[in-house]
């Protein structure tokens, strides 16, 4: 097995646990528009993909008759009061501890908000651990691609690790050309993400046995 150098963060849904707070802010705006909420977590998780739009298009969103520029903040604004109760996934804190331990370098690459990703990482107490941390200059969700590549110019991508919970990460790792492992338990169901890769593991533990 590799040694790694580097550990690249996907942070929603693989270190903060936000589903709950995510499904329930969309169901609102799908209450509020006529619509069906999801019913639970596993239809959640089935639905859930990038970019955020297209989600919302299969849930039902019209965009003719509004715009996904007028949904989106009023997701965000739900959301913020929502994740407030959210918690850090079970073990993570313990696994970016050791990493740190050993001198792996942590960054964040994620497809939120960069401002609103700072002051989260602040309100959990954990911004030490990262050596960068890189999000969205908007609110729109769309892909972190973009931001992986640049990432990418900086550190041996042959030496890093990605961590998600997505396709989307697993498809951000191939773009920047590091090895992924996925987390079940996140945004998107152990199936979908077995789709993709078979590095998927259920915990932290795991991970930090097998790769380091």
């Amino acid at each position: 097995m590799k040694k790694y150098e580097y550990v690249i963060w996907d942070f929603n849904g693989t270190i903060l646990d936000d589903v709950e707070a995510s499904m329930s802010s969309v169901n609102k705006l799908l209450v509020e528009r006529g619509l069906s909420p999801m019913p639970d977590f596993d239809f959640y998780r089935e639905v859930f993909d990038f970019p955020i739009k297209k989600y919302y298009a299969a849930l039902g969103f019209d965009f003719v008759n509004e715009p996904y520029e007028v949904v989106a903040p009023l997701w965000v604004e739900l959301y913020n009061e929502a994740v407030k109760t959210s918690t850090l996934k079970s073990g993570v804190l313990d696994m970016m501890k050791s990493l740190k331990s050993r001198c792996v370098k942590q960054y964040i690459l994620s497809a939120t908000e960069l401002e609103m990703l700072h002051g989260q990482l602040r309100d959990l107490g954990i911004t030490e651990y990262f050596e960068e941390v890189l999000g969205l200059d908007n609110i729109h969700a769309e892909s972190k691609v973009a931001l992986g590549k640049k990432l990418g110019s900086r550190i041996d991508m042959a030496k890093a690790l990605m961590i998600g919970d997505t396709v989307h990460d697993y498809e951000t790792s191939l773009a920047m050309g590091c090895d992924i492992v996925l987390v079940e338990g996140g945004h998107q169901s152990r199936r979908r993400l077995l789709e993709c890769t078979n590095s998927v593991e259920k915990g932290f533990s795991d991970i930090l046995e097998k790769y380091f």
